[in-house]
């Protein structure tokens, strides 16, 4: 991912009023390892149900606004499976909901999906292989398995903004 300031970041949001483009807390950006992120995902520490992803979307930062489900009364998650990485060793994904872009958000219409609750999906995808997910032959495509996950998350994660921005 291509480094982003914050005002690139504000300015990328494509279904959130001005007000809640103002009022959203944006992350410390310097320590950020851009070239390790296929996504730039956050939650909002001042509004515990508020989080932000910034995608690129044909080599263009487009940022989402979602809502976290809120946590069950009962205190126990069920297990879930990120949508975006599919990192089966991740058990923490949250069901993340957007209001989609334009008058179809503005008439209250959303879309939704699990995505790992401190997106950390980019991370997820750069481990190295499991024997069971490459076979004997790990080391040497390790690579490709790595590649293969990462154009993944990469394409289920701008297919979920180009949801966001459909006028269904």
């Amino acid at each position: 991912m291509n480094p982003l300031t914050e005002k690139q970041i504000r300015a990328s949001f494509v279904n959130a009023s001005r007000r809640e483009v103002v009022q959203a807390t944006v992350p410390d950006l310097d320590p950020l390892d851009w070239g390790r992120l296929d996504y730039l995902g956050w939650r909002d520490r001042r509004a515990p149900l508020a989080a932000y992803v910034v995608v690129e979307l044909d080599e263009e930062p487009t940022g989402v606004l979602l809502r976290a489900a809120a946590a069950p009364a009962s205190g126990r998650r069920r297990r879930a499976m990120c949508s975006w990485c599919r990192d089966l060793s991740t058990v923490e994904a949250s069901l993340y909901v957007a209001r989609r872009g334009g008058a179809s958000g503005r008439a209250g219409n959303t879309v939704g999906t699990l995505i790992c609750e401190d997106f950390s999906c980019s991370r997820h995808v750069r481990r190295p292989p499991t024997s069971a997910e490459a076979g004997t032959g790990v080391e040497a495509i390790a690579d490709l398995v790595v590649a293969d996950r990462t154009a993944g998350l990469r394409e289920r994660s701008e297919r979920f903004v180009r949801d966001v921005l459909a006028t269904r």
